[in-house]
């Protein structure tokens, strides 16, 4: 019996021996399918990044481009901006040079060229003022009131006829272009 018994021991040793080898064996089937699958998800992640990267540069060289471009619609802007205000001031170009034409063909002046001098000045004043107006540039009223933000007192004289600190005459007009001071107007105002 005690062979039997030592035929049976070497026997589980036997097959815990395969077992143990088998066991072994898919530990390292197990850690090389590990392994691979790691190696697959460190590519699909390096993949991934290199695109992100690429996303990246694009949208950097994207950002880069509009700044540049916007910088340049800045530049064109800043430069032509009196371009329409310019254009108009031709028609009032145009009027003065007509006038200074008709001025050389009159050879001596009685009163009716110097009226029609007298008018076409005019209508060259009023075409300027339409344009000026056009373009957001007023005249400063200068109605009694002096206001310091919009007038400048060059002078102070008597007057029966105002208060003290009342504009009495307009030396020079001013102007304001939509709400921003151009020139204040130069005034007398009263002792």
């Amino acid at each position: 019996m005690s062979q039997k018994k030592n035929n049976q021991h070497k026997e589980k040793i036997k097959n815990q021996e395969q077992k143990n080898k088998e066991t072994q064996n898919n530990s390292k089937e197990s850690e090389e399918k590990k392994e691979n699958n790691l190696k697959e998800e460190l590519q699909k992640c390096q993949e991934a990044l290199k695109e992100k990267e690429n996303e990246y540069l694009r949208a950097y060289a994207d950002l880069e481009n509009t700044k540049k471009r916007l910088q340049k619609e800045k530049e064109d802007a800043v430069m032509y901006a009196n371009e329409k205000f310019a254009s108009d001031l031709l028609i009032v170009l145009d009027t003065f040079e007509n006038a200074l034409n008709s001025l050389e063909q009159i050879e001596t002046p009685d009163q009716e060229a110097i009226e029609k001098i007298k008018e076409g000045v005019i209508l060259t004043y009023e075409q300027l003022l339409s344009v000026l107006k056009k373009h957001g540039v007023e005249e400063i009223v200068c109605e009694n009131e002096f206001d310091p933000h919009l007038h400048q007192a060059v002078m102070q004289e008597e007057s029966d006829n105002h208060e003290s600190g009342e504009i009495v005459k307009v030396l020079q007009k001013g102007y304001k272009l939509k709400n921003r001071l151009l020139r204040a107007a130069m005034v007398s105002t009263c002792k």
